[in-house]
């Protein structure tokens, strides 16, 4: 589906933006796609990084934010798909900065929403977090509200353009994440290294993996689906053990905002979810009038059934846990 089409990324400079520009060049011929983004050093470097490929040609560089409602419907025209990976996501930064989390992550999603309806795109794939589940921090509340907008947006729309919202967990070594944080402690020489609480948990996947979903959620989309991968969870002690075996750990407190596990489909929206070998989906809890659509089946004829009442996929409860050998793994991973 993404041959001969013009695709957006919103974020494209950002650790998933960048990983999904790449492998987009590598195994698709696209007629062009934009990377829209506020920082003009990260485009400047990844402008470089692409000159492999004909990327005058295919590849254009749009400085703009989701702020900018009319930045965003110019950058949008001709575009068929879009990938919303533009986000303010740092937990406790967005605790002692609230109206701008809101700016970028709520009001950039309704921008986002609104130069795809002008523009007539046909897909809009949206990245969302395990933290918009039963959120209690205001990152995880903000894009809580950004998938209600873009499962609504298909009401809008009237089937032209269809919206859907992907959500995973904790993505290894992205920018501002754990594993960069301890292996720039590990190589200062750090006599500990700071854990939140003991048994904190977290859904595990890597950028690749992440990419791969996406990509392949983008064929089964409908619209309306917030599909979430079937993936390990870590204990935070054993990510530690992992990545400097002879360094204690010392317990510094639960940060601003901060989970002890995380929630990727909460038991309240059980009734709601149907389960697939590999993932689930969350339906719409509203109807959509343009079409009656059946969840339990998608375009790339898998077909699934809804879970059982009650059922939460918790990061703490997860049937698949890593070992410390299977993390270091992880982490080594591309």
């Amino acid at each position: 589906m993404f041959n001969g089409k013009s695709i957006l990324i919103t974020g494209g400079t950002g650790s998933f933006g960048y990983r999904y520009v790449f492998t987009l060049l590598n195994l698709y011929k696209l007629k062009r796609l934009v990377i829209y983004s506020r920082d003009e050093l990260k485009q400047y470097e990844m402008a470089i990084n692409i000159q492999d490929y004909d990327h005058e040609k295919v590849v254009r560089f749009f400085i703009g934010d989701v702020r900018d409602a009319s930045r965003l419907k110019e950058a949008t025209r001709g575009i068929d798909i879009i990938i919303h990976a533009a986000a303010m996501k740092h937990v406790p930064i967005a605790e002692y900065n609230p109206m701008e989390c809101i700016k970028t992550n709520i009001h950039g999603a309704e921008n986002v929403i609104q130069a795809a309806l002008y523009n007539n795109v046909k897909y809009v794939m949206a990245l969302s977090t395990d933290k918009a589940a039963n959120p209690i921090n205001l990152y995880g509340a903000t894009k809580l509200a950004s998938d209600k907008l873009f499962i609504a947006a298909n009401n809008m729309a009237g089937g032209r353009t269809k919206f859907a919202v992907v959500r995973y967990g904790n993505v290894v070594g992205s920018r501002g994440s754990v594993v960069p944080f301890f292996e720039d402690l590990v190589e200062k020489g750090v006599d500990s290294l700071p854990i939140t609480h003991k048994d904190m948990t977290r859904f595990w996947i890597t950028l690749q993996q992440g990419v791969d979903f996406v990509l392949k959620c983008m064929e089964r989309m409908d619209g309306g689906e917030i599909f979430v991968p079937k993936i390990p969870s870590v204990r935070i002690v054993d990510l530690a053990k992992a990545m400097a075996p002879n360094l204690p750990i010392k317990i510094i407190g639960i940060r601003p905002g901060e989970k002890l596990h995380e929630i990727m489909c909460p038991i309240d929206d059980s009734h709601l979810t149907v389960e697939f070998d590999n993932h689930f989906v969350i339906m719409p809890s509203i109807k959509f009038f343009s079409r009656d659509k059946d969840f339990t089946s998608n375009l790339l004829n898998e077909t699934g059934g809804v879970v059982k009442h009650g059922m939460e996929y918790n990061s703490g409860t997860n049937s698949h846990f890593l070992t410390i050998e299977e993390i270091v793994h992880y982490n080594n991973m591309p």
